[in-house]
């Protein structure tokens, strides 16, 4: 009894200890606990604190209108159309499967077009619809590599792409098809940056049920958009340009040069012509948004740091009533000679109206015909952009230029008189005039169009000596020395033309004599409308050659008001270089081009009897057209085309007709003729009617006596 009693004692001393020593380690963790929260909330409770507490700004930037452009009258020519839109704004929180969740609400609300949706939308659509169905897309061990991270996401969601079965997709319910067109316009935007859902053809119906439906519909709301409005129909609508969808949004290859500078990927931007050339201007100053959010993306606030101004406006050197007058007379002259012999393959035309001292172009037009896919029939098409986009050999326009050329190299002088008669180069044809004139002076020279007083002069120019069927040996350095002094009137160099896409023509690459008299008189190199109508302005005016330009004015916006708002900037003309040549030398030829519009002249019969006293110089052009069913060498054609300045003592508009492959054979439809004389008779016309309507404001402005 008393060994087990001191057995039962030395048993009870020693659980006291070791609950002691538990005691003791729970006790010690407790305290290391303790030290350790102080820690945080003493020594880091601050920082913690911020960081619980932090928020971020995020500023979104929202588009807004185009400037306008208006004519050189005040009148509208684009304009922006206001849109009721329905818009979504994706957070930062916001998953997948809630923006789907909205899609298929919004879907049951609003159509939408359906017609561009690709099967790997579809399937964006899909996974995200049936999350259960993708997961199961991958295996266990592709899921093992996923989690291990030795595979990025973006493989597995390929790999689910890749094994969606065919048939998921492939019968789609009409909701379905628009749920899945919204999903993905839903995500082609930043987060807090609206996208637009649907900006076309949203009925009041429509508006109002989603309005009415907003609470049910997160990041959905109703709003008003844009769209561009070309006024004028047609006219001058391939210069105007074109913009940019929203769906369409930045061109993929200017992507990075507009993300630069704080475009949206949506942005609506300039295409072509002045709508791409003056982006910078009409774009505008983007309305900014602050957006002030927690750690989890939630807004908490939102601030208005800058409401945004709409494009600056663009007045137009363009007189809208003259243009309208001008395309309507190219297109009645048109189908006036498609009703001739020998026009089957005219199909263009290309009238510019510039004003000679400030490069102010008043009209710029071109028209084309273009047969009907399906109809068949011939339609008039806008192809103003023509002018300066394709060239043509345009014939003895060029002539004045080959003149002054002559009096620069010292070839000829003022007054110098030149046998006109068939040339002849051993083992070559005849080449002459349209008639044989005898002796004539440089002045009658221009006023008949002597080909063979051009020929001479420029072989003289080459150090040549004719002999009649002799060969004839030239210094071929002058075919560079009468292309530089071309290019002094703007003849086969770019204009400078305010408008992309210029083009320069096209120099014959032979240099035998036979091709240095063709170049002599228009029939080898090619130029372009606008560079005739530069060249007779350097000749108008004196001398100067002056580069053209369609934008006149940039203006401040004035929001909601249809009138003009300051002055931002006025283009000055800019001179790009003066003729090295005499004044005395430019009067003579003005002289010669004169008298063209005189009695014998090659246009007196165009300007016969017109009060404007208008200086000529006509062209017919020996050229090939080569069509895609033509052989290699191309169909014989005769291009046409008709340089005027008016009035003679003082130029205030000068004007450049071509009518490339105006007929085949000899002779055809004086077409140059006919509507240069009724472009010029509308100028003036237009010009005593803008006139008298100035008068009567003036006098309507008058107080009363």
């Amino acid at each position: 009894m008393i060994k087990l009693n001191r057995k039962k004692k030395k048993k009870k001393s020693h659980v006291p200890f070791r609950l002691n020593m538990l005691f003791f380690v729970v006790f010690m963790l407790f305290s290391i606990l303790i030290l350790r929260l102080g820690e945080i909330q003493i020594v880091f409770g601050d920082d913690f604190k911020r960081e619980i507490e932090r928020t971020d700004d995020v500023t979104v930037s929202n588009p807004v209108p185009r400037g306008k452009m208006i004519d050189r009258n005040g009148k509208v020519i684009v304009d922006n159309t206001p849109l009721n839109a329905i818009t979504y704004t994706k957070y930062q929180n916001t998953s997948q499967k809630e923006m789907v969740d909205t899609a298929d609400k919004l879907a049951k609300i609003i159509d939408i077009d359906t017609s561009k949706i690709r099967d790997r939308d579809k399937k964006d659509y899909w996974l995200v619809k049936h999350p259960k169905k993708a997961k199961k897309l991958i295996s266990q061990k592709e899921w093992a590599l996923y989690d291990d991270k030795k595979w990025e996401y973006k493989k597995i969601y390929q790999l689910q792409l890749d094994r969606i079965n065919e048939s998921e997709i492939n019968h789609f319910s009409k909701e379905e098809m628009k749920a899945t067109a919204i999903f993905k316009k839903m995500n082609s935007g930043y987060a807090l940056a609206p996208q637009i859902i649907k900006n076309k053809d949203v009925s009041a119906k429509e508006f109002a049920a989603v309005s009415e439906n907003l609470e049910n519909l997160p990041g959905v709301d109703t709003t008003t958009d844009w769209e561009r409005k070309y006024v004028g129909g047609d006219t001058l609508k391939s210069i105007l340009g074109s913009v940019s969808s929203a769906e369409e949004g930045l061109p993929k290859e200017d992507l990075e040069k507009y993300m630069a500078r704080d475009y949206s990927r949506n942005d609506r931007v300039g295409k072509s012509y002045l709508e791409l050339q003056y982006e910078d201007v009409l774009h505008g100053q983007k309305a900014k948004v602050s957006n002030k959010t927690d750690k989890a993306g939630n807004v908490l606030s939102q601030q208005v740091i800058s409401e945004g101004n709409r494009g600056k406006d663009l007045v137009l050197t363009i007189d809208t009533e003259l243009q309208k007058k001008v395309e309507k007379i190219i297109e009645e002259e048109m189908w006036k000679a498609k009703g001739s012999g020998n026009t089957g393959l005219l199909d263009r035309a290309f009238v510019v109206l510039m004003d000679p001292h400030t490069g102010e172009i008043l009209s710029l037009a071109g028209k084309q015909l273009v047969r009907d896919k399906d109809s068949g029939k011939l339609e008039m098409q806008d192809y103003a952009q023509g002018t300066f986009t394709t060239s043509y050999n345009v014939g003895s326009a060029v002539k004045g230029a080959t003149i002054l050329t002559g009096y620069k190299t010292g070839a000829i002088k003022p007054g110098d008189t030149l046998v006109d008669e068939p040339i002849k180069i051993a083992h070559t044809p005849p080449k002459k005039s349209w008639k044989t004139f005898g002796r004539i002076n440089d002045l009658t020279a221009l006023k008949v169009s002597s080909n063979v007083y051009m020929f001479k002069t420029v072989i003289k120019i080459a150090n040549g000596h004719y002999v009649y069927n002799q060969p004839l040996q030239i210094d071929h350095a002058a075919f560079g020395t009468i292309r530089r002094s071309f290019s002094q009137f703007g003849l086969g160099v770019r204009t400078g033309i305010d408008l992309p896409n210029e083009m320069s023509g096209f120099p014959g690459s032979e240099t035998i004599p036979g091709k240095l008299m063709d170049l002599a008189i228009g029939q080898y190199d090619t130029y372009t409308p606008i560079q005739l109508a530069q060249y007779v302005s350097t000749i108008a005016n004196g001398g100067s050659r002056i580069q053209p330009h369609i934008v006149k004015e940039i203006r401040e916006p004035i929001m909601d008001k249809d009138e003009l708002g300051p002055i931002i900037e006025e283009i000055q003309p800019k001179v790009l270089n003066r003729l090295d040549m005499k004044d005395a030398w430019i009067k003579r030829v003005q002289q010669g081009f004169h008298m063209v519009t005189q009695s014998g002249g090659t246009a007196h019969s165009y300007y016969n009897g017109v009060k404007y006293d208008p200086a000529a110089k006509t062209g017919t052009a020996e050229a090939f057209y080569y069509g895609s069913l033509r052989s290699k060498w191309g169909t014989p054609v005769m291009n046409l085309s008709l340089v005027t300045f008016a009035p003679y003592h003082n130029p205030e508009v000068a004007m450049a007709v071509v009518v490339p492959w105006a007929y085949q054979g000899s002779t055809g439809p004086a077409i140059n003729g006919n509507i240069g004389r009724r472009v010029m008779d509308a100028y003036f016309d237009l010009k005593k009617k803008h006139e008298s309507d100035k008068g009567k404001k003036a006098d309507t402005n008058q107080p009363n006596q």
